[in-house]
């Protein structure tokens, strides 16, 4: 049993039993089990903000996931020899994970690279725009995870587990931070539709129910039934008040973490009636604004939209922002099975959008307090069946991701996958080395971040995970 779950009479009787349990060892579990309530009581409000362990180089985080499993060998990943050995066979037992020998055929990418910077960064053809602001960003050319299956997969980029549900990042997060605005939630998430694994993406799973994602689905309402059903905001207010002392009357003598969390969501619920319509509303965005990012005016959708709300969320102070690309009309996500021709219209919606938001955070100040993550759930294969075969398959055990502003290095390369793009050669970055340092960016100790949930600490990163302290500023 949690913690968060004990009431007060449960609670006294087992503190009488620890203070006589086991010659003092039952006095040390007590120990900690007071401060742990004494940390709770500190503060009343789980959404208050709160510092981090150290100071932080990124108060917020946009973080785009790219569903379907992007190929790193053709995006970000320059593989020379991969398209020197283009349909040559190699023995593929070692990358597939199966006994027995595997005979595969070597294929190079559809799109050249080029350098892009004063960095000389290659780029592949699909990322034009993103190649014009590459010395602001960061690619990892050496992460892996550890399974190859979509759900798996796109679950453990998300909460540091590939098997068992548990905790988003942006839940870990909030949790860990609080928010900086009250009338909007500390963490958002903008996506026409859920990825692989669904709901959990966001999931605050054991944390309180408060530090779960707020799902936006772009369109005419991004966020139903705002509009109050009492005649006046003083009515309302009135309303809420009440309710607030009965729930409050009802914990005074209880340990209840979920109605805490209720009482919280009635609040924000009342101040976003009143700051989410404004947030969402892009009219008074320039002209050249909209131009910049590909939104048409009056659009109330599009990767475009997306990145753009993305933005003006980061400005009203909203912790942590996730942004699904969730695919296009073409292609309906990243898993470029049959085509990698496949991956093009995908790459033209979001080039842009992602190059633009880099951008106009940069022009206005905002870049070194942001930090921004593009990642997906694997990338894919640097071979296939048949020396004409136009797809690729699954990939886990290498990849590429980005990142920038937030205290990152830009105009960096770090890591290296091998000479055909299948394994990691240099700097390799496990998802839990990932996450480590996105935390660590914004001030937070991987190791300290944890919460107490059926006896055991818990955390974002497990038992494992190392800041990449290589891509720091």
């Amino acid at each position: 049993m949690s913690m968060a779950s004990w009431q007060s009479g449960t609670a006294i009787s087992r503190r009488n039993m620890l203070a006589r349990a086991a010659g003092g060892f039952g006095a040390i579990a007590l120990a900690g089990m007071l401060a742990e309530e004494s940390a709770r009581a500190a503060s009343s409000d789980p959404m208050a903000p709160r510092e981090g362990h150290f100071p932080a180089r990124a108060k917020n985080v946009i973080f785009f996931f790219s569903t379907g499993g992007t190929s790193h060998v053709d995006t970000f990943d320059y593989k020379p020899q991969l398209f020197a050995g283009h349909g040559k066979s190699v023995t593929a037992n070692e990358w597939l994970g199966k006994p027995g020998k595997f005979e595969r055929f070597l294929k190079k990418s559809n799109w050249e690279f080029r350098p892009y910077g004063e960095s000389g960064t290659r780029v592949s053809d699909l990322f034009p725009h993103l190649g014009k602001v590459i010395d602001d960003v960061c690619i990892i050319n050496s992460l892996h995870g550890d399974h190859p299956g979509h759900d798996k997969a796109t679950m453990g980029m998300h909460t540091g587990s590939f098997n068992v549900a548990r905790p988003s990042i942006g839940s870990w997060v909030s949790y860990g931070l609080g928010t900086e605005n009250r009338n909007l939630p500390s963490f958002l998430v903008l996506a026409p539709a859920a990825p692989y694994a669904g709901a959990q993406t966001w999931g605050s799973d054991f944390l309180p129910a408060c530090h779960q994602g707020t799902h936006v689905i772009p369109g005419p309402v991004p966020l139903p039934n705002l509009k109050p059903l009492s005649p006046s905001s003083d009515l309302q207010q009135m309303e809420l008040a009440l309710l607030k002392s009965i729930n409050q009357s009802h914990q005074k003598d209880r340990r209840d973490d979920a109605l805490e969390a209720r009482i919280r969501s009635f609040e924000t619920a009342f101040g976003m009636q009143k700051d989410a319509p404004e947030a969402f509303d892009l009219s008074k965005e320039t002209r050249e604004t909209h131009e910049l990012y590909g939104v048409a005016p009056g659009a109330t959708s599009g990767f475009g939209w997306q990145c753009l709300v993305a933005r003006r969320m980061v400005e009203r102070g909203v912790r942590f922002i996730e942004v699904i690309d969730s695919g296009s009309q073409s292609a309906q996500n990243w898993d470029s099975h049959g085509d990698m021709n496949a991956h093009a219209p995908l790459a033209k919606m979001v080039d842009q959008p992602m190059a633009a938001l880099i951008a106009d955070l940069k022009r206005r100040g905002m870049l070194d307090s942001t930090l921004i993550v593009w990642t997906t759930e694997f990338g894919r294969t640097p071979f296939n069946t048949s020396a004409d075969h136009k797809g690729r398959e699954h990939h886990q055990y290498v990849f590429s991701s980005w990142l920038a502003g937030g205290g990152v290095k830009g105009g960096l390369v770090w890591g290296s996958s091998d000479e055909f793009g299948m394994m990691p050669a240099e700097n390799p970055v496990h998802v839990h080395d990932f996450h480590a340092t996105i935390l660590h960016l914004l001030g937070i100790d991987h190791e300290r971040l944890t919460y107490r949930y059926a006896g055991r600490d818990y955390r974002l990163t497990d038992v494992a995970g190392e800041v990449v302290r290589g891509i720091l500023a």
